[in-house]
This record gives C-alpha cells, structure tokens and sequence, in this order.
C-alpha cells in the first residue's frame, strides 16, 4: 500500500525533493546543538528501551497494564526517530533538501504516533475500568492474547487514521518546494499545492476526530464508570479511588488540550510562522505524567531488570 502510495505520488508530480528553508546559520554553536539533540535523543531510546527490557525480564511486571505501557515507549520511540535523526543530519547539509519518499514517510510516522497514543491510553482506562467494574473476570477479558491483539488493533487503527486522512496530499501537484520548517509537515506541504480544495480542512477535521475525540472519549467513559463504581464503596476505597484517577484524568486532559491546540496552531498560522522555527517533539511538548503507583512499581524493578538483561 505504502509502495503504491509513493509510486502515485512520483507520478503526479514533478517536483523530486523539498527544501527545510527554517534552518538558519548559527555558526559554530551547530556542533553545539548537535550534541544537546543527540544527548536528548538517545536519553529518549535508552530510557524506554530499558523500561521495555525490565518489564520484558521481571515476570512480576508480565501484567496488562506494563505491556501497554511498554506499548507506549514504543510510541515515544518512533516519535522521536522519526523527527530527530532527519534533524541532526541536516545541521550539517548545505542544501537542506529531503527526497519526497521520505518526508511524507517521516510526516506519516509522526502523525501515526497521535492516534496511538490515545488509543494505547485508551486500552489502558478499559483496563483499569475491568479490573475496578469486573475484577472477577479480569484474568478472563484481560489475557496475555487479548491485549497483545489490543496493541495490534491500536497500530492498525493508527495506520489506517493517517492513510485515509491524507492519502489526498499524494495526488497533489507542487507549484514549489520550499518548506518553511525544520520538518515536513502536511499543512506545509499542502500550502505548495498549486490548488487548493475543501479536502484539507474535511481530512484535519477528520483526523482529529478518529486519533483524539473518540480514543479521548473513551478514556473518559471508562474513569467516569470507574469513579460511579467508587462512590457506592467505603470511604476509603473513595478516597483511593479519586487519588488514583484525578491525576491520570488531568494529564490525559492535558494531553489532549495541547494536541487540539498544536493541531489548531498548526492549520490557522502555519503560514504566518518566522523562519526561526523552533524544532519541538509533539507528543513531548504535551508530555503525559503517569502518576500511579502501578507505574513507580516498574521503575522499582529497574535495577534487577537491568542485572538480569545484562
């Protein structure tokens, strides 16, 4: 599908590459800024690929929730690959310029990481909502094969957001090829179009319904069902019950307040942007606190985890 996809895309336009004119001349401070990204990109990849082998080894953390959070650094992972290695090898290129394949591979890669997000916090609220609502059929609902098959309905989904959202941009014919930013974004590429149609607005709208609304909604049924469930127990059960569920409620908000405003910033100023763009991680810009004694029980691990990877 994918190969098709560029292989429709060649054919129905004539420009080959795009240039990321936002980078400016910052003299010797690139090498600078070359390390502080490199360091932060590979703190990313290290600190999840950890967490994934600790729960990976620790036969302890071989619950639901520890392999959907596994999930979830995987999705910080290919967030992050797919924005900052173009990055740091363009620090040194002259010419700035990147091949068509790749920056719509990298600008689907980005924005298949939204939906995935959600919907693996999704899968984590129904978890949490059968463990608080049906705990006597937990083990039954929640097996190992369940959720693995969760993970790959949660990538599919995903996949499938970003195709139907904007397999328009495909067919579109460039009247240029300069991108003012440090990344290819779809609101860019779509402003080279030598024409404009109703189809960019109907595919934002779209995509911010399938990858946030819905995933969003469904996070919010599931604590709003838990917290009911709550409230007919003891206080004590009560108190635990909003302690565990508030935090995890305002960071998901949060979470969500930042991607609809990034998603409205994007589509409504992209033109009026500076050149000095300044280059953000999305999902990290809207970073999700897991505040739940679940989570710190992971990290606890850490060190045998890693003792034993090793």
């Amino acid at each position: 599908l994918v190969f098709l996809i560029f292989n429709k895309m060649e054919n129905s336009s004539e420009i080959v590459s795009f240039v990321l004119t936002a980078y400016g001349n910052v003299g010797d401070l690139k090498y600078l800024y070359f390390v502080i990204i490199l360091f932060w990109y590979l703190f990313i990849c290290v600190a999840n690929t950890v967490l994934i082998v600790v729960i990976r080894v620790d036969r302890r953390l071989h619950e639901p929730m520890y392999i959907l959070l596994c999930n979830l650094c995987v999705n910080e992972i290919n967030i992050s690959t797919s924005l900052y290695p173009l990055l740091l090898s363009q620090m040194f290129s002259d010419s700035h310029e990147v091949t068509l394949p790749w920056c719509f591979l990298q600008m689907c890669c980005m924005y298949t990481s939204a939906p995935a997000e959600f919907c693996s916090l999704a899968a984590m609220a129904y978890d949490r909502y059968i463990s608080v609502c049906h705990p006597l059929h937990y083990n039954v609902i929640m097996n190992t094969e369940r959720v693995f098959f969760m993970i790959l309905l949660v990538w599919i989904y995903s996949f499938l957001s970003v195709i139907l959202s904007f397999s328009f941009i495909f067919s579109l014919k460039f009247c240029g090829n300069n991108i003012e930013n440090v990344y290819c974004d779809h609101q860019f590429l779509i402003g080279l179009s030598c024409s404009l149609s109703v189809h960019s607005f109907i595919a934002d709208i779209f995509f911010v319904f399938v990858s946030i609304f819905i995933p969003f909604n469904l996070i919010s049924v599931s604590y709003v069902k838990i917290l009911a469930i709550c409230r007919k127990t003891s206080t004590e059960n009560k108190q635990k019950a909003v302690t565990t569920c508030t935090p995890q409620i305002v960071s998901v908000s949060n979470l969500f307040v930042g991607c609809i405003f990034q998603s409205i910033d994007s589509s409504v100023i992209v033109a009026q942007l500076p050149h000095e763009t300044v280059a953000t991680d999305p999902q990290s810009s809207c970073g999700l606190q897991l505040n739940s004694s679940r989570y710190n029980k992971a990290f606890e691990y850490i060190p045998l985890g890693i003792f034993w990877a090793l």
